[in-house]
C-alpha cells in the first residue's frame, strides 16, 4: 500500500491560506476550490486530500502570461463557508475563479453569493459543462461574467487581459442581467482547437506553490508528488463524469514520454521527490501510451530512481502480456488503481465497463505476482442492484484480500455509495425514467465516522456523499452498513501490514 501522508505540524493562518500569489501587487485572480462541505458545521477529521490540480495548472498558466493570481483550497484548509468568504473579499481580487462540481455546487453558489460585488467571477468544471442555463439562471452566480466550458488555461488568460474578449472566446458564456438573456462567445470551430484543447507538451509544469499539499511527506518518509500524464478517456463508462459521451468536444491528448521524465527529474530537483501518482484516467489505460511511456522510463532508469502509482483499465491491462508486465515492475510502479466497481456481471454490463469479475481476479492476481499492489475501486447502490449483486461484490473483494494474502503484492478496497452526475449516461437514464433533476442533485454529506470518533473511516471522510435514493433494490442503511463494514476490514488489514512490516 501506498504510504499515507502524515500530519504536519504546522496549521496555517489564514494570510497562509491563499497559496502562489505575490501580496505586493493587485490580485488578478483568486482559484477558489470550494470545501467539500461547510467545516464550520462539523469539522475536518482526515489529514490530506488530493490536490487541485486542473486549477494549478490554469494558475500556473496565468502567472507565465504576466498576471498575479492565488489559489484558495478551501477543502484542504477545512474552512466554513464564511471563513472563505472572509479571505476572499479581503483579498479583493479582481476575479475569482471556481471548479463546479456537482457535490459542492450548492457551497459554490453560497460564496458566489457572498462575493463583493466589485469581484468578477468566472467558473469552470464538470457542473458547469453539463448543466451551464441552470448555472446561469442560478441568482446566486450575480457576479458570474464568464462560464467556461472545458479546458480552461488559454481563455482563461484571454478573460483575465479583458473581460470583453468572452465574445470572441468559444465555449463562453455568460448572464446579461440587464436584458434576461444568455449570451455566448464564437462558435466552435476548426480555427479554435487552440482554445478548447491546448497542447498539453506545451503547457508549463504545474508551479507547486498553487498546491498546499503537494509534494508531501508521507509516513514512509518519502516525498510524493501527483502528476497528469493525458487529458480526456475514450471509454464511456455510466457513472463518469469523464465519459467520452458527455464530452464529446475533449480531444484526447497523451504528453509525450520525454516531457513526462523531464517534469518527474524537476520534482525530484526541487522537492527531492521520488514517489509520483498519475491521477489521470489513460497512463495505464491504451497501449498506444504504455508501450512509448515504459520505453522513456527504460532509457531514464525510473524504476532505479524513483516509484509510481497509476490508474489503470482492466480490459487493457487483461490483454497485456507477461513481459509489459515484468517492465511496468522494473520501471517502478508500485501500485496500480482498477475501476473494479462490482463483482456483478450483470452489473458491470449496465454500467459499461467492458469488464468481468473474472477478468478483475486474472488481472489483480498477474499484478500482485509482480509485488504491485492493487487498489480497487467499487460502488454500491448502482441502479438495478440487488442483493444478490451486492453480496457478489463484498465476495469479490473478500476473494481479492484472500488472493493478497498469498501472494507478493497488496490488495486494498476503496468503497463508495453510488451518486449521479449530470451529464452522465446514468444520470440521461434517470431523468429519463422520471427521476427529478432537483432531487438528483440533493447531496448530502454522510457521517459514517461517528464525528470522527471511528478512526477506521478517518481517511474516508471526505468521500462520503449522497442523494438519499434507493436506487435499486437494496435499502440505503443496507448499502452504507455495508460500505462501512467493508472500510473497517480494509483499516484493520492496512494496521495488520504496517505491523508487519
Amino acid at each position: 500500500m501506498p504510504a499515507q501522508p502524515s500530519t504536519t505540524e504546522h496549521q496555517p493562518t489564514a494570510p497562509d491560506l491563499i497559496t502562489g500569489a505575490d501580496p505586493d501587487r493587485v490580485l488578478d485572480a483568486l482559484f477558489v476550490n470550494a470545501p467539500l462541505r461547510d467545516y464550520s458545521l462539523r469539522p475536518r477529521v482526515n489529514d490530506y486530500t488530493l490536490p487541485v490540480l486542473g486549477l494549478g495548472y490554469i494558475a500556473t498558466y496565468a502567472a507565465h502570461a504576466g498576471f498575479n493570481v492565488g489559489v484558495l483550497d478551501a477543502e484542504t484548509h477545512g474552512l466554513g463557508i464564511d471563513q472563505a468568504l472572509a479571505i476572499i473579499n479581503n483579498a479583493r481580487p479582481r476575479w475569482v475563479g471556481m471548479n463546479l462540481l456537482a457535490p459542492t455546487y450548492e457551497l459554490s453558489a453560497r460564496i458566489a453569493a457572498g462575493l463583493a460585488l466589485d469581484i468578477a467571477l468566472m467558473v469552470g468544471g464538470h457542473h458547469a459543462k453539463a448543466m451551464p442555463q441552470r448555472v446561469l439562471a442560478d441568482a446566486r452566480m450575480s457576479n458570474l461574467s464568464a462560464l467556461v466550458l472545458g479546458e480552461g488555461e488559454t481563455r482563461v488568460v484571454a478573460l483575465l487581459d479583458d473581460a470583453k474578449r468572452r465574445a470572441e472566446l468559444p465555449g463562453v458564456m455568460w448572464r446579461d442581467r440587464l436584458l434576461g438573456t444568455n449570451g455566448t462567445g464564437i462558435a466552435p470551430g476548426k480555427d479554435t482547437a487552440k482554445w478548447l484543447a491546448p497542447n498539453v507538451n506545451e503547457l508549463p509544469f504545474v508551479d507547486r506553490a498553487y498546491l498546499p499539499q503537494d509534494p508531501y511527506r508521507a509516513s514512509d518518509g518519502r516525498t510524493e508528488a501527483n502528476i497528469v500524464g493525458s487529458r480526456g478517456c475514450p471509454y464511456d463508462c455510466g457513472f463518469c463524469g469523464a465519459a467520452v459521451s458527455a464530452n464529446p468536444d475533449i480531444a484526447i491528448r497523451t504528453r509525450e514520454p520525454a516531457n513526462i521524465v523531464d517534469e518527474l527529474d524537476h520534482l525530484h530537483a526541487e522537492f527531492g521527490t521520488t514517489a509520483f501518482r498519475f491521477v489521470d484516467d489513460l497512463f495505464l489505460g491504451a497501449a498506444r501510451i504504455i508501450g512509448p511511456s515504459m520505453e522513456a522510463f527504460t532509457a531514464h532508469k525510473i524504476g532505479d530512481r524513483y516509484v509510481w502509482d497509476a490508474t489503470g483499465r482492466i480490459n487493457v491491462l487483461h490483454r497485456a502480456g507477461d513481459a509489459l508486465l515484468d517492465i511496468l515492475a522494473r520501471n517502478g510502479l508500485r501500485e496500480v488503481a482498477l475501476g473494479i466497481e462490482s463483482g456483478s456481471d450483470r452489473v458491470l454490463k449496465a454500467m459499461d465497463k467492458r469488464i468481468t469479475a473474472e477478468m478483475t481476479e486474472t488481472v489483480t492476481r498477474r499484478l500482485l505476482e509482480r509485488g504491485i499492489n492493487v487498489k480497487g475501486y467499487f460502488i454500491l447502490g448502482y441502479p438495478g442492484e440487488q442483493p444478490d449483486d451486492l453480496d457478489a461484490t463484498v465476495r469479490h473483494i473478500h476473494n481479492l484480500w484472500k488472493l493478497a494474502d498469498a501472494l507478493p503484492g497488496n490488495f486494498r478496497a476503496s468503497v463508495f455509495e453510488f451518486r449521479p452526475y449530470p451529464g452522465t449516461p446514468i444520470w440521461h437514464q434517470l431523468t429519463a425514467t422520471g427521476h427529478d433533476p432537483d432531487t438528483l442533485l440533493a447531496y448530502a454529506d454522510v457521517d459514517l465516522t461517528d464525528h470522527g470518533a471511528d478512526e477506521s473511516l478517518r481517511d474516508r471522510d471526505e468521500f462520503n456523499f449522497s442523494v438519499g435514493i434507493q436506487f435499486g433494490g437494496v435499502p440505503l442503511p443496507t448499502i452504507r452498513a455495508t460500505l462501512a463494514a467493508l472500510s473497517r476490514e480494509q483499516h484493520a488489514r492496512n494496521r495488520a501490514k504496517g505491523a508487519a512490516a
